[in-house]
């Protein structure tokens, strides 16, 4: 069973890269069209609430320590599947 440090460590690293993600994908919604960049703005809006609602849970995971993981897990793995659907869904 993996430890609670190992699991916030890969948690961090995978939040870093979709901020990077999320960076250029704003990059790229700047640069579009008036039509395009209005509707591509609410869904990275939506993106950008997610990312810091997962940002903020996984902030308080790791100020509870691993004793509190089996508190929070379900609602740091709740604010972690809503941000990978809205990733998933910013492709489609």
């Amino acid at each position: 069973m993996e430890s609670t440090q190992g699991h916030v460590g890969k948690m961090e690293a995978q939040l870093k890269h979709w901020g990077a993600k999320l960076d250029a994908i704003v990059a790229k919604a700047e640069k579009a069209g008036t039509q395009v960049k209005i509707e591509r703005r609410k869904r990275v809006d939506d993106l950008k609430a997610k990312y810091q609602a997962a940002q903020s849970r996984l902030n308080e995971l790791k100020a509870a320590g691993a004793g509190k993981w089996a508190v929070l897990k379900t609602g740091v793995e709740s604010a972690w599947n809503e941000l990978e659907a809205a990733f998933k869904k910013l492709r489609n």
